[in-house]
């Protein structure tokens, strides 16, 4: 699969796609196909407060639990409460199923975070 170039990833299977100052981010399909199945969503209530690389939820599947690293830091300021409802989305189309939409702290940067390319060759 060739992964889009408009997203950046994260060495975690995490993507975000930063738009001015807001980002969404989800989960990449390398991540969801070593998830198998998603079938629950533990994401964070808006206004709470994440750090780049800190936990902040996680996802279930028939095969596991896992935690969500934050790519960058920010204020939550959306969850996809249709992708909660529906978590089986992560798994059909998961490079459009963002799970929370942040507005990026000033002072972020995403300069530790891969393109396309660089994480094409991380999976490999």
């Amino acid at each position: 699969m060739a992964y889009p170039t408009d997203l950046q990833y994260t060495k975690d299977h995490e993507w975000i796609r930063v738009t001015g100052d807001t980002a969404d981010i989800g989960i990449t399909d390398f991540a969801q196909r070593q998830l198998g199945d998603v079938v629950y969503l533990d994401l964070p209530d808006v206004g709470r407060t994440i750090t780049a690389g800190e936990t902040f939820g996680s996802i279930e599947s028939v095969k596991a639990v896992s935690d969500l690293f934050a790519p960058v830091s920010g204020e939550v300021i959306e969850v996809n409460e249709s992708l909660k409802a529906h978590p089986e989305w992560v798994n059909t189309s998961p490079h459009d199923s963002w799970m929370i939409r942040i507005r990026v702290s000033g002072a972020t940067t995403t300069d530790a975070l891969l393109d396309a390319t660089q994480y094409e060759g991380l999976i490999g």
